[in-house]
């Protein structure tokens, strides 16, 4: 049983991947992208673990295929044919690891167990749950999850205690962990243990290593909203297809910011460096002066 490549209902983008591949050729990652095997980053990924062939022998990073070459990603031929795209919103439990590895006994295709080929755009940790969107279209994936675009994703934290507002207003400055700082962010109180956040960042375990760093647990961590995408009443452990006018708005969104992120990214990345350094700096300052304290 092979991959197949997923296309549009018109034949446009497969014409399109086609015609490149024998021109010139394709960049392994930017081609099982296209052809919706999965993101660019799980291609190199794959290509990095040895888990894509091109022919006879391993892939390589940057290497180019021609489109009379026979690929093979994770033991399955990648077959050409055209299908229509598929966005899902699921309601994700916890416990539920998000990946695509049939090695990992709860992984989130098998859970969902849909009829087409789909994989997960980005994660959601183990121990969270909420709104995950699922995709077979490797642009979009990439689209989504570009960090520079700054793409809205809201939570609803719960903490073992009650923080103070002082903390909430760290948190909205940025908090230092995993060697820089995070982004600003918007967070608002619901009760007092329980609050509201808004990234545009997705570090590793960012909410849960953001309170932590402040002396808190995270005990419940529920992800409500993917840019325009809403979790709203989708049962836990279900999942709906994204409408086509979300669809089309979600696309809107990513187009529009493609293009401001563009001129604006430099101003908020200088921004965010300064910030950063700053940060740090005065991390050390402190650290410095707890260690002569102690030595005195």
């Amino acid at each position: 049983m092979g991959y197949e490549m997923e296309g549009n209902t018109n034949t446009d983008k497969v014409i399109s991947i086609r015609k490149e591949t024998q021109e010139k050729g394709i960049r392994i990652n930017k081609y099982l992208s296209d052809v919706g095997i999965c993101s660019r980053r799980q291609a190199d990924q794959f290509i990095l673990d040895g888990k894509v062939m091109i022919d006879s022998h391993r892939a390589q990073m940057g290497e180019r295929v021609f489109s009379e070459q026979k690929i093979i990603c994770c033991g399955k031929e990648v077959i050409k044919s055209e299908e229509s795209k598929v966005l899902l919103a699921f309601n994700k439990p916890k416990g539920i690891v998000c990946t695509t590895s049939s090695r990992e006994k709860n992984n989130i295709i098998d859970y969902i167990g849909y009829e087409k080929r789909i994989f997960p755009i980005g994660r959601l940790d183990k121990d969270s749950e909420g709104l995950i969107l699922l995709t077979n279209e490797g642009m979009l994936s990439d689209q989504i999850l570009r960090g520079s675009h700054y793409h809205e994703k809201e939570y609803v934290v719960t903490l073992n205690k009650d923080i103070t507002d002082v903390d909430l207003q760290k948190m909205r400055e940025g908090i230092p962990i995993l060697d820089t700082v995070t982004r600003p962010c918007e967070v608002y109180r619901l009760k007092s243990n329980v609050f509201r956040m808004i990234l545009t960042q997705g570090l590793n375990r960012q909410i849960r290593r953001m309170c932590e760093y402040l002396g808190y647990r995270v005990v419940y961590l529920k992800r409500i909203r993917i840019m325009n995408i809403m979790l709203d009443n989708i049962p836990k452990g279900k999942y709906r297809e994204v409408t086509k006018e979300e669809l089309q708005e979600l696309k809107n969104m990513l187009t529009v910011n493609g293009k401001q992120e563009k001129k604006q990214a430099k101003n908020r990345q200088s921004k965010d460096r300064k910030q950063n350094k700053e940060t740090i700096k005065n991390e050390k300052k402190q650290k410095k002066g707890r260690i002569w304290i102690i030595e005195k």
